[in-house]
Parts: C-alpha cells; structure tokens; sequence
C-alpha cells in the first residue's frame, strides 16, 4: 500500500492530509494558537474535588479547569506527588530514580478525596484535548513516547507491542531492553522496534530520558500551572507514530517546514529522507494531489460510494448514526446477495469516514437487512479487519437483532467538521446546493450506469449552459475522453431553463432514462 502525506502549511494553520493508495483516510488540523495537545505534560494545581464524581478538575491554564478521574491516577500516584513535591522545593536533586524510593500504591477502587486535596500541586498529561464546553481530560500515568518506544516513569515493567508476532523477535526485546533501561523507569516497546539494533534503542532510551530530565530541572522553584513539556507538533507525531516503509512521499508547500520535516526525518529514517519534497507550483497543494476534490466529496451529510449506495450521516450530543442506503442504481439480484454486496462497500467506506472525520464516542450503524447468518459474521469480520488500521482504540460489537453495529471509538480530540455547501450560482447565495466541484462526478457516475443497463442506446445529456461549456471545451474534452472510454458518442445539448446543477438523459425516441 503506498501512503502519501499533503502537508498545506498557512500562517495559521496546517493542513495534513494522509492518502492511502490515492484515497484520503485521514485529515489533521492544527492550528497555531493552540496551547493543548495530546501527551502535552503541565504542573497543575488541583481546584476542586467532587466526591460525587470520584474525580477532581485541575487548573492547567485553560479556561476551562480539566477533568481529572481516580481511574485516571494510575496506582503510582503517591510516588508522583512525592516526586513533584520534593523536585519543586529542591528536595529532590537528580532527575533519574535510581535512589528515589517509591510510595505504596493507592488501590483501584478507592475515593479521590482520599489521595488528593484542594490546591495541592501535580503533575498531569494531556488525555482529550478540550471538546465543545468540557475542558481537557487529563491522567496522572506519565509516559514520553518515542519512535521506537515509550518511557513510563515510576514502573519497572519492559511490555512488547501485540503487533510484533514474531516469539524470536519479541524475547529478544524483551531481554535487550531490560538490560538497557534505566532503574525504575518502564519502556512500551512500539512495533516499530522490530528488528532495530541495540545502539539505535539505546539512543533513543538516552533521548526520552534527557525529556525527563529536562522536565524535572523545569520543576525546580515552579509555580503551577505551568506547562512543563510539550508533545511534538502534528507533523512530527503522525510521522513519529506511523511512519514505515509504505510511505513512499510527503510533499509540504512552505520552505521552512520543509527543512524541519526534512532534520526530523534525518533523525528517525535516514533513509526514508529522499520521499520529502517541496511543493514549488502556483497551483494550491490540495488541489493538485485531489485532496480538495476528495474532503468535498466526503465531508457531507451524505456520502457516495462507486456502486451509487450512499451514507447518512447524523451526530447528536450523544452518539453518531450512519444509516447505510442502497440507491437506485443498484443492480438487479436477490435481495440477500444485493443487501451483502451493499454492506461490504459500505464497511470500507465507513471505516475511512470514521478515521477521516475523527468520528469518536458511540456509533451506531444501520445496516441493510440480511437473514443469512454467514453473510452477518463475514460483515462483522470485514469491519474489524478493515478498522485494525484505525490508531484509535476501539470495539466493535456483533450486529444486533435488529441489524445495527455499535462500535465505541476513542475520542481524543473534536471531530474534524468541514463545511461543503456553496453559495448558489443561480440565487446568489439566497440558498444552498450540493457541492458544484462534484458536478462532473456526479454526471460521469450516472452515465457508467447508464451505459451499462443500455447497451447501444443513443444517450443525450441536456445540462445547464455553463456545464455545457465546460463539458466540451479542450482538446480531449471530457465528451472526447466519454467516447474513448465507452466507445460511443454522447450528445450533449445546453439548456437555459436548467439550474447549474441539474441535467436530464434522453434516448434517441426523446425519453427521459430515469435512474430509478
């Protein structure tokens, strides 16, 4: 599979855009001013305790106080508040563990009033970044994630990613890292590391533990809330996390960027440094690798797919619902083999709405009626292997009695919200219409269709003037490029009293072919 990263750098914003195979699964926004990202690491200072809710909200700086629960605090929690303490007042000289003495472990089922207090001093990672009114959530299970692996501070645990199956691999991990870590630190070996050599690990461990030290010496005489060690920008992260062998290009159009994506790249894949370009055209990047045509066509309510069965998409406070609908396009079969053929073009397509539009929280999925039992497991099947590409943690359930899929989906950030309606060309703006960029799309898979179901017929396509025109101008023209494609020639004709949108087939008796 070839990945490919469109990075669109603004003065206020970067876009980045991750195509896989050509498709575009996944869209980031980050915007300059913003001062809380994920696994960023603060000083807080604890301002109210809520027994009722077992947790407590913490100042960081944010306008709104984040959220801190007990199942959050990690059972370590008393050796970090004695870390902090005692780093802050100067108490605690060195930064490493090595002689630090740990605190018993507060139990799981135990009551935040019990281990916190009004205005005491902690230390907290970023969990959720803010959503809609609620401030950040936050944890108190400190780690510094690396490319090869993560640093858990205050644990002696070496655990090795699920993803590695090799046993050979995994042991030889297991006891390289255990050999090279430091005291009383813990290390999450990422899937990453398979196959690395000990110096490129050990250097990485050297590199996550100078973060740790430069967080303690930032502790020294602090006043909270304090922000004390800052994640890395998105670009950074997404190729930190996911970066591999498929990536076969990442193309970004401002200069400066460039060159720091180029020394990160320097730093974590040698060899990968060649696949970073720089976009010199006038043209805007989006639009040159078909990412704006791609977030058009698939921020709407409604999503199409190749076959013309299409989604509805609807959020609510509560959860998000995607009704699956089979159009009138489909072709002529048994109803159960139709409704299978529908529910499996409409799992790939789900899967790539849900990571595109960083869906998160309860979602509730209407599938088409099926009776065959083997045909609702192969269902459930498809979308598990088709969401194991999917970063974010999630479950999937069995379709239920009634034929819905409930799938719970990690919420991390606000979901990625794009507007595509357009000012109407024909009422100035006095109302809304789909999207005029996917016009042409819109044409070209009706007539695949009609072609298709009328072998031979003479097809006439009436459309709007401005349509019309765009149809025919150039050489190869798009009508040019239909008669190669479908080895027949479609007339096309202007017509005033069309709207821009709007365009009819006819056959050669003048008979309208409906679709439907």
């Amino acid at each position: 599979m070839d990945k490919e990263l469109i990075i669109n750098a603004t003065p206020t914003t970067v876009d980045i855009a991750l195509l896989e195979d050509g498709r575009l699964v996944e869209l980031h926004q980050q915007r300059s001013q913003s001062n809380f990202s994920v696994g960023d690491i603060f000083l807080g200072r604890v301002r109210k305790l809520m027994p009722g809710l077992n947790a407590a909200f913490v100042d960081i700086g944010h306008r709104k106080d984040a959220f801190l629960h007990y199942t959050d605090l990690g059972p370590k929690l008393k050796s970090l508040l004695k870390y902090t303490s005692d780093s802050m007042n100067g108490g605690q000289k060195s930064a490493m563990l090595d002689n630090f003495t740990f605190e018993p472990e507060i139990i799981k089922t135990g009551k935040i009033d019990q281990v916190l207090s009004k205005r005491l001093p902690v230390l907290v990672q970023v969990l959720k970044e803010p959503i809609s009114t609620k401030g950040p959530r936050l944890n108190c299970e400190i780690t510094i994630p690396g490319r090869f692996m993560v640093l858990t501070p205050f644990s002696n645990a070496v655990a090795i990613s699920k993803k590695i199956a090799n046993s050979e691999e995994r042991k030889r991990l297991q006891v390289l890292i255990s050999s090279i870590r430091p005291k009383n630190f813990g290390i999450i070996v990422r899937t990453a590391a398979e196959g690395k050599k000990v110096a490129d690990l050990h250097e990485e461990i050297r590199g996550l533990t100078a973060k740790w030290e430069q967080l303690h010496a930032q502790l020294i005489g602090q006043q909270e809330p304090e922000k004390l060690l800052s994640e890395l920008d998105k670009t950074s992260s997404i190729l930190r996390d996911i970066l591999n062998e498929s990536f076969n290009k990442i193309v970004v159009n401002d200069k400066a960027m460039y060159q720091n994506i180029k020394g990160f790249m320097s730093s974590i894949a040698p060899k990968q440094v060649s696949i970073v370009q720089q976009h010199r055209s006038s043209r805007p990047i989006f639009d040159t690798f078909g990412v704006s045509r791609q977030i058009k066509a698939a921020f709407g309510k409604t999503a199409t797919m190749p076959s013309g069965a299409y989604l509805v998409i609807e959020s609510t406070e509560a959860m998000h619902v995607i009704d699956v609908n089979s159009g009138p396009k489909m072709h002529k079969r048994d109803q159960e083999s139709s409704a299978s053929s529908v529910n499996m073009e409409a799992a790939v397509e789900i899967a790539r709405q849900l990571r595109l539009r960083d869906i998160g929280g309860l979602i509730i999925i209407d599938f088409i009626d099926m009776r065959n039992a083997q045909n609702k497991q192969k269902l459930v099947s498809t979308m598990r292997d088709l969401m194991r590409k999917d970063r974010a943690q999630h479950t999937i359930l069995p379709l239920s009695k009634f034929g819905l899929m409930q799938i719970t989906r990690q919420r991390v950030k606000p979901e990625v919200k794009i507007n595509t309606a357009e000012a109407c060309p024909t009422c100035q703006g006095s109302g809304k219409v789909n999207p005029t960029i996917l016009l042409t799309d819109a044409i070209e898979r009706d007539l695949k269709y009609i072609v298709n179901a009328h072998p031979g017929a003479q097809i006439t396509l009436q459309t709007h003037p401005y349509v019309y025109a765009f149809l025919r101008q150039g050489l190869p023209s798009i009508q040019h490029r239909w008669y190669l494609k479908y080895r027949r020639w479609i007339r096309i004709e202007e017509e005033d009293d069309f709207a821009v949108t709007r365009y009819k087939f006819f056959d050669k008796n003048n008979d309208e072919i409906r679709l439907n």
